[in-house]
């Protein structure tokens, strides 16, 4: 279980997250939504401690993550994966071998200096991509694919961690409707199949509706909203949102990315010569 309590984050003079307190338990699917500037990324960040707060604790489970530093620090970060909306992946690099790059904190500086996996890395690494649905692209460079593609690559190295908590910061942001529906469907996948816990950044109202058990609505870096998809009425969406530049609430329509979601494709692809054969030479 994730325990916030009273954690801030001040920039300068901007509080960008003020004074939050949640208890979020084992194996929950959270949507964050707010305006942007609202203090969503920030406070995703904090769990992850890209962003160290300026007040307040932040404790999973028996650990206080907010004290953690040098080792104890980097192995959090390994049980805390991230997925970003730019995706973070190294463009001219091949396709598996970013995959692979989630196991750096748990490889010697030798073998990743000389980029050698093993062969037992290399297999799972090919497997995770095949149930994201794009192994037909494990040694392609991974900027000759698509946006939606990139993203379910970054979220195959997150899964390469083997974390216990998946933090994805405005996922699918930068997507078309149809790869963001893909993308809601893995991390959706990955919460219910393996009971890890998913906490997501999303400005899209439908979609944390749709996916969401609990909803977390943030305005000028504080909780304004903690509940159910059911209970996010439009009282809630206007403490949430505001007003327009006129006075008028804001429309859930302008934020919609509604569309008939489709299987992801299913691939079967046996490693190749080019995949195995730096599993051979650190064998």
């Amino acid at each position: 279980m994730f325990k916030l309590d009273g954690v801030t984050r001040k920039f300068g003079l901007l509080t960008a997250v003020d004074g939050v307190t949640l208890d979020i338990p084992d194996g929950q699917m959270v949507g964050v939504i707010g305006r942007s500037g609202a203090g969503k990324s920030t406070l995703l960040r904090m769990l992850n401690r890209l962003v160290d707060p300026n007040g307040g604790r932040i404790l999973f489970r028996d650990t206080e993550v907010s004290a953690l530093s040098g080792s104890a620090l980097r192995s959090w970060r390994r049980d805390c994966a991230m997925v970003f909306q730019q995706f973070n992946l190294v463009p001219r690099l091949d396709v598996v071998s970013n995959v692979l790059h989630g196991t750096l904190n748990a490889r010697s500086t030798l073998s990743t200096v000389f980029n050698l996996f093993p062969k037992a890395d290399i297999l799972r690494a090919i497997d995770i991509l095949e149930r994201l649905g794009v192994a037909e692209h494990a040694m392609k460079r991974a900027e000759a694919l698509s946006g939606g593609q990139q993203q379910r690559v970054a979220i195959a190295r997150a899964l390469m961690q083997s974390p216990k908590v998946l933090l994805a910061d405005e996922p699918i942001a930068s997507l078309d409707p149809l790869n963001a529906k893909i993308v809601m469907d893995a991390l959706k996948d990955i919460n219910e199949r393996e009971g890890i816990t998913v906490i997501t950044n999303l400005h899209t109202l439908d979609t944390a509706r749709t996916y969401c058990e609990r909803i977390i609505g943030m305005s000028q870096g504080r909780v304004v909203f903690d509940g159910t998809a059911n209970e996010l009425t439009a009282e809630a969406v206007r403490e949430i949102y505001g007003t327009d530049g006129e006075g008028n609430e804001i429309s859930e329509a302008i934020t919609s990315t509604s569309i008939t979601a489709r299987p992801m494709p299913a691939a079967v692809v046996s490693p190749s010569p080019a995949m195995l054969r730096t599993a051979s030479a650190s064998a």
